[in-house]
């Protein structure tokens, strides 16, 4: 029997972008006959029973939003067994078939122990600004988070040169290097520090050092949040490298804002492939990319296999510093 209604949450961190995946999960769902509902929140609105019906209207003039109209909230509860059970059967009360999931890892990880304890059929769509999920080229919401990033970088760097000091920027990335590496990149920071190499200050410090004796103007430092603090690598860093040391920590502006042409067309794709998987009784999948391709890939696999940093990305950011 085809599926007739089905569900839809936005979970974990937000991400720019949600909106559009949801508006696209929505019409496409609908324009092939079958009913969407909405939760509140995340897994705390299924267990609330908050939800309400979408259509084709409720989503219109979302895609340009950042964050999620649907709200988002994180749920340690959800770990319980006995708490799953109570969503599914709140789930099957509201008559709703399958749902589709727009969140990170632990998000899919909720999905999964959902779908496998209660036979709730579960469709993935990766949401993460740290681009930390395996298996999908990209995530929802990196792009706009990087150029929010570059954008904040750029006019601290202006600051910079004009006082001839150091800035040790913090950024977002717990257990994902990504968001400082490639900011690094773009912006031609001295130097990036991510959870995935162990960080030698000494070395940073006496190439900083070097070029400072050269004339240089500026340093930049970024850091992710899971590699070390803004103020751990200051006080690694201050008397050592010729410059004054400012400390910047970007925080949650990170997340905000309106979704780049980019992340709206990604999240458009992935929503339009997750309700065809839907309708092909293709279930425990997460919507990746691939190239340039949309790919199904079992949820199973993203959860065991973890996403590595490419090495040769790093030596680049190492040559161009």
């Amino acid at each position: 029997m085809p599926i007739k209604r089905i569900g839809i949450i936005t979970s974990g961190g937000d991400a720019p972008g949600m909106n559009a995946a949801l508006r696209s999960v929505v019409r496409t769902a609908v324009t092939n006959g079958i009913e969407v509902y909405g939760f509140m929140r995340g897994y705390a609105g299924i267990l609330d029973k908050d939800y309400k019906p979408l259509d084709y209207a409720s989503v219109g003039g979302i895609m340009e939003r950042g964050g999620t109209i649907l709200r988002t909230a994180r749920v340690p509860e959800f770990k319980l067994p006995e708490v799953r059970k109570q969503a599914a059967d709140n789930i099957k009360e509201a008559g709703v078939e399958a749902l589709v999931i727009i969140g990170g890892e632990g998000s899919l990880t909720g999905g999964k122990l959902f779908s496998e304890e209660n036979g709730i059929p579960v469709v993935g769509i990766p949401g993460s600004i740290d681009n930390d999920i395996s298996n999908t080229d990209m995530c929802i919401g990196v792009d706009t988070c990087l150029n929010t990033v570059v954008e904040v970088v750029q006019k601290i760097k202006d600051t910079a040169t004009s006082h001839e000091r150091a800035f040790i920027v913090e950024v977002m990335g717990r257990g994902s290097g990504y968001i400082a590496l490639m900011s690094s990149l773009a912006t031609g920071a001295e130097a990036a520090i991510i959870p995935e190499i162990p960080v030698d200050f000494k070395s940073i410090s006496e190439r900083i050092w070097e070029e400072r004796k050269r004339g240089k103007l500026n340093c930049l430092i970024i850091v992710a949040e899971g590699a070390a603090s803004a103020y751990t690598v200051a006080r690694h860093m201050e008397n050592r490298i010729g410059y004054e040391t400012r400390i910047t920590i970007l925080g949650h502006v990170q997340r905000g804002g309106s979704p780049t042409a980019y992340d709206r067309i990604l999240a458009s794709r992935m929503g339009y492939e997750a309700v065809k998987s839907i309708m092909d009784n293709e279930f425990g999948v997460m919507i990746g990319l691939s190239g340039r391709n949309m790919v199904r890939v079992p949820i199973d696999k993203v959860l065991s296999e973890k996403r590595t940093i490419d090495v040769e990305v790093i030596k680049l950011a190492k040559i161009l510093s």
